[in-house]
């Protein structure tokens, strides 16, 4: 038989395709030869057809070991499509009634089943052994087996005991590992896990050209996405949080703002699950809201954006879900977003691991943090944690770092020093050690090894932390020094690093740009709007709140905060369901003053030829609505502030800060009822008056006149609102 010919024959027949990609004609040939395999392919590289076409080829059944139900049913309803045939694949999980584990188990006795798909879990079952013991097996695929590697992303200790059960099997299986993820260090474990140090190695390139790589500082997250995905209608993309309850929050917020998103996670029902990815697929929705679970094995090669709205786990996991998006080589968009915050809280879920596991943790979370940082070509940064040296030259402003303009710095002294003091100190200490060196920062260790002692302790003060992070991190990327990721992420001179210490050179290094994120609480606070401030329009919106505040008799601040009047300066509001979406208006307030401010933006707009910004209403989701309702029941029925903010577990604080944000949108509450209770009447008016002739609301203001000593914040506050209240709405 020509197995070449039939190899061409049976790809056309099967799959309709004329050519292999990359290495899959050598990777099927390698499997058909009986050879054991490893396989790592970047997502949309084909990594499937490697073992599915040399399974449909070979006598007997090959056994596919995947980690997902979801991903198992999607493959095995294409293979049946190809093969026009059910019984060619099955699938084998706790997904499967009685009745359909013996249908299963008779099309495999038969030999017609030349694919099963199975779980770990299904595998080591000693049924299940029992009975595939009886088959002949062609070979065992074991997929996306980064799996078996504590370093790796999704680590399931189920997969480190697969190759036990293989050697239970029958003798002299070959086994085809395939993976779209490994670093060197993870390569090693599933090498040295499934007992294959004689495979043949097919390594394809990580770059994906097609890709273009962004990180974003985390400030109006929800509005850049909206804007994002509203600037690019029609067009698929997934978006990844790291909780369900993000992930519902934002698919709703999408929702409301007329983009067909769903939500998908762990916690919906399988059922649901499969409907939303059918949907996505039939492109009945074009967003996808989920957390990592989604996208394994999703085969739809048209996904045009994927967007972090969190710190992603680790980079394998990041490029995993990048890899998501243009697997037809089209446009792909991988924006994500970072902010300190995100940081803190993944390493505070670490706080209670073993320590083992929160050592590599650590180091996992390290290295997204470090290429989030850098201003090196992201593409560089991605390969180089693949084990892939890349010139960036080769990212043709593909990522965001390689299409600004970027600060350099001499490096060659500072490096120099840097590498001496790493040899001096026996290669024994990670970054943030030697950061503490050269910062001069007297820190435990720095003190228990005596480093405070160098020469070069303190060298690097004057430069600053950010140069000094630079370095570190490019002295790495560019192989002057080299992570032990067995041993703490210790930093080792390479020979390219020890050949520099003997013969220097002049070399540039970039500097890295600072992130600067608000955090998200901030961010909902300020609630800062598209663009720059029109200072213009401020002003004519403020000279008509004058007007109409002298016309209420009320002080400016009633009819509109100044807070309100710079967003409208940003965002233009021309109808009154725009104006309403102004944080601090509201419906009572749009209805009662909105009018003619809308007539005066709408003129503005039109007479100086304004073209507004897509995301101007970007309208937000009722979140924190039922404890407003709550709220307002709750004072319609009298029942005192401190109970109220007992019964919500917040402070009373933050029941006044509540209260108050209800009021400036334009709700009327009737408040008598407590503020008499805890302010006598005299001084009620004291501050009432105080307020009908003030030029600002300010409450410091409020207490340097009316006298800290006669009242206290809460209780200025407190009359603020009932002031507001009364008078404004």
């Amino acid at each position: 038989m020509d197995v070449k010919k039939s190899l061409f024959d049976n790809l056309q027949t099967f799959f309709g395709f004329d050519n292999f990609k990359g290495d899959q004609e050598a990777i099927i040939t390698n499997i058909l030869e009986g050879k054991n395999t490893f396989v790592i392919m970047p997502t949309g590289g084909g990594k499937s057809i490697c073992y599915q076409l040399p399974a449909l080829m070979s006598e007997g059944t090959a056994i596919v070991i995947s980690p997902l139900i979801a991903l198992m049913k999607n493959q095995v309803d294409q293979i049946r499509a190809f093969g026009g045939n059910d019984s060619i694949a099955h699938f084998l999980n706790s997904s499967l009634t009685k009745t359909e584990i013996n249908q299963v188990k008779s099309d495999l006795m038969s030999g017609q089943t030349k694919l099963l798909y199975v779980a770990p879990e299904s595998l080591a079952k000693a049924e299940n052994v029992e009975f595939l013991r009886l088959l002949k097996i062609s070979f065992v695929a074991v997929d996306e087996a980064h799996c078996i590697s504590e370093w790796g992303h999704d680590f399931r200790p189920e997969y480190r005991k697969i190759r036990q059960v293989i050697a239970g099997l029958g003798n002299d299986i070959p086994i085809i590992a395939l993976t779209a993820t490994a670093t060197p260090k993870v390569q090693q474990d599933i090498i040295k896990n499934l007992g294959m140090t004689d495979a043949t190695l097919f390594k394809s390139s990580f770059n994906r050209p097609n890709l273009y790589y962004e990180i974003r500082p985390k400030r109006n997250i929800i509005k850049e996405i909206i804007r994002y995905v509203k600037y690019n209608p029609g067009k698929s993309g997934i978006i990844y949080c790291l909780s369900r309850k993000k992930v519902e929050e934002v698919a709703e917020t999408l929702n409301i703002n007329g983009v067909k998103a769903l939500p998908y996670h762990a916690g919906l029902e399988p059922k649901v699950r499969a409907e939303t990815q059918d949907k996505f697929l039939m492109e009945d929705v074009e967003v996808i809201v989920a957390t990592i679970a989604f996208g394994m094995g999703i085969d739809k090669p048209d996904v045009r954006f994927v967007i972090h709205h969190d710190v992603p786990k680790s980079m394998e996991g990041y490029y995993q879900e990048t890899g998501r998006a243009g697997r037809d080589g089209g446009e792909g968009v991988c924006i994500a977003f970072y902010s300190e915050k995100d940081v803190e809280k993944l390493a505070k879920f670490m706080k209670d691991k073993p320590v083992s596991e929160r050592e590599i943790g650590t180091q996992i979370l390290k290295e997204v943090i470090d290429y989030a940082e850098s201003s090196v070509c992201r593409r560089k940064q991605i390969l180089h944690y693949f084990g892939e040296n890349f010139n960036e030259t080769g990212c043709n402003s593909m990522c965001d770092n390689c299409k600004k303009s970027k600060q350099y710095f001499e490096a060659e002294e500072k490096l120099l020093t840097l590498l001496k003091v790493i040899e001096k100190t026996g290669e024994k200490f990670d970054d943030a050690h030697l950061l503490n060196i050269f910062l001069g920062l007297e820190t435990a260790q720095t003190l228990a090894y005596e480093h405070s002692k160098l020469a070069e302790f303190g060298y690097g003060k004057a430069d600053g932390e950010n140069l000094w992070k630079s370095l570190i991190r490019q002295a790495v990327l560019n192989n002057f020094l080299a992570k032990d990721i067995d041993n703490y992420g210790l930093l080792k001179l390479t020979k390219i690093g020890k050949d520099f210490i003997e013969n220097p050179y002049s070399l540039k290094f970039v500097l890295n740009e600072i992130i600067d994120a608000t955090t998200e609480e901030e961010d909902e606070e300020v609630k800062q709007g598209g663009g720059a401030l029109d200072s213009q329009l401020l002003q004519l919106l403020k000279d008509l709140r004058k007007k109409i505040a002298k016309q209420k008799g009320v002080p400016p601040f009633v009819v509109f905060q100044d807070p309100s009047l710079e967003e409208m300066c940003t965002h233009y509001p021309v109808t009154t369901e725009e104006l309403k979406q102004i944080s601090g208006v509201g419906n009572g307030k749009a209805i009662k003053f909105g009018s003619p401010f809308i007539e005066l933006i709408k003129k503005y707009v039109e007479d100086n030829d304004i073209e507004r910004p897509v995301d101007m209403v970007i309208k937000t989701q009722a979140n924190k609505s039922a404890l407003k309702v709550s709220i307002i029941q709750n004072i319609d029925r009298q029942i005192g502030l401190e109970d109220i903010a007992r019964s919500k577990g917040i402070t009373y604080t933050d029941i006044l800060k509540e209260v108050e944000a209800i009021v400036n949108s334009g709700t009327k509450l009737n408040l008598t009822y407590y503020v008499d209770e805890v302010i006598d009447e005299d001084r009620q008016d004291e501050v009432f008056d105080y307020f009908q002739s003030a030029e600002t609301d300010s409450i410091d203001a409020a207490l340097k006149d009316l006298g800290e000593a006669d009242y206290t914040r809460e209780e200025i506050q407190l009359m603020r609102i009932k002031f507001m209240s009364e008078l404004g709405n």
